[in-house]
C-alpha cells in the first residue's frame, strides 16, 4: 500500500511499511466514516426540519439503518483491532531477534540527556554503581575496574548504529518517566523508573543515503523525548548515526581505545 500521501516522515526501518499500512487504512477507514456520519447528520437535519415536522412526533424512528450502521462500525473497529494492530504488536514482541545476533545497547533517559551504553566486543555490559556517578563523566556509574567494562562504550545523546542489523535496546530512567521515539524507524516506546524495556528494530538506511534521498547535507535521525518530563523536555534531544558495518566497527575499536585509556589526571 502507497502511504506517500500520509504526509510521514521516509522511511528507515524494515518493519515501518506494516505500521505505515496500518496507518493508511486507519485513515481510509476513518474518512469513510466521517463522509458517512456527514452525510447522515446532512440527512436527518433535512428530514426531519421544523417546516416538515411542526408538531412533534414521540414514536420516533422505527427504521433499523442505524443498528445496521453501529453494527458496520464496529466491525471495521475489529477488522482494525484484530486484523491489524494485535498482529503487529504480536511480530513485535514475539519475534525480538536473538540477542547474539544483535546489537545490543542500553539506553537511560534522565532530565534532560540520553545515556547509551555498549557492551562491547564481549558483548557483557560492565558493572555499574550509583557511588560512582557523576553526571559529567560518568552519568552511568560505570565500574572500569570491572573486567567487563574495559570494552564498554558509553556516549551522551548519541547513538551510532550498523545498517541492516537487529538492534535491541533496553530502555530504562533514572528519573522520570521519558519516551524514546526516532520516526523514521517507527519506534516509540517509554522509558518507566524501575523497569528496564526491550524494543527493537532493523534500521535500513544509513544517514548519508538518507541525507542523500532528502536532498539535506544536514539531515539526522533524531531520539526525541515524547514524555513531559519537565522544564527541560523542550532540550531532550539525542540524534542517531546509521553506518555501514564497517564504519560502525571503525567507531567501536577507536571509541573504546580512547575511553579505556588511563586518564592522566587521576
Amino acid at each position: 500500500m502507497t502511504t506517500d500521501w500520509l504526509g510521514l516522515p521516509a522511511l528507515a526501518a524494515t518493519h515501518g511499511q506494516q505500521i505505515d499500512d496500518m496507518i493508511g487504512w486507519v485513515h481510509i477507514f476513518m474518512f469513510i466514516l466521517f463522509v458517512g456520519w456527514g452525510a447522515f447528520f446532512t440527512y436527518t437535519l433535512i428530514r426531519f426540519r421544523r417546516s416538515r415536522n411542526p408538531v412533534a412526533d414521540y414514536r420516533g424512528v422505527t427504521s433499523h439503518r442505524s443498528v445496521y450502521l453501529e453494527v458496520g462500525v464496529a466491525v471495521v473497529e475489529a477488522v482494525l483491532l484484530f486484523g491489524f494492530a494485535i498482529p503487529l504488536w504480536v511480530a513485535r514482541i514475539g519475534d525480538t531477534p536473538p540477542e547474539n545476533q544483535s546489537l545490543m545497547v542500553q539506553v537511560t533517559g534522565e532530565q534532560f540527556a540520553w545515556n547509551m551504553h555498549y557492551a562491547g566486543p564481549d558483548r557483557v555490559f560492565g558493572r555499574t554503581d550509583i557511588k560512582l556517578l557523576d553526571l559529567q563523566s560518568n552519568p552511568l556509574g560505570l565500574d572500569r575496574t570491572d573486567p567487563a567494562a574495559m570494552d564498554d562504550i558509553t556516549t551522551v545523546n548519541q547513538l551510532y548504529l550498523p545498517v541492516n542489523t537487529p538492534i535491541i535496546v533496553r530502555l530504562r530512567s533514572k528519573d522520570v518517566i521519558h519516551s524514546f521515539g526516532v520516526p523514521e524507524f517507527r519506534v516509540k516506546q517509554d522509558a518507566v523508573p524501575g523497569l528496564t524495556i526491550p524494543i527493537w528494530f532493523i534500521p535500513d538506511v544509513t544517514t548519508a543515503e538518507m541525507r542523500t534521498r532528502t536532498g539535506n547535507p544536514e539531515f539526522q535521525y533524531e531520539i526525541a523525548c515524547a514524555q513531559l518530563c519537565g522544564l527541560g523536555h523542550y532540550r531532550m534531544r539525542g540524534l542517531v548515526t546509521v553506518q555501514t558495518a564497517e564504519e560502525f566497527q571503525t567507531w567501536m575499536t577507536d571509541t573504546i581505545a580512547e575511553q579505556s585509556a588511563p586518564d592522566p589526571f587521576r
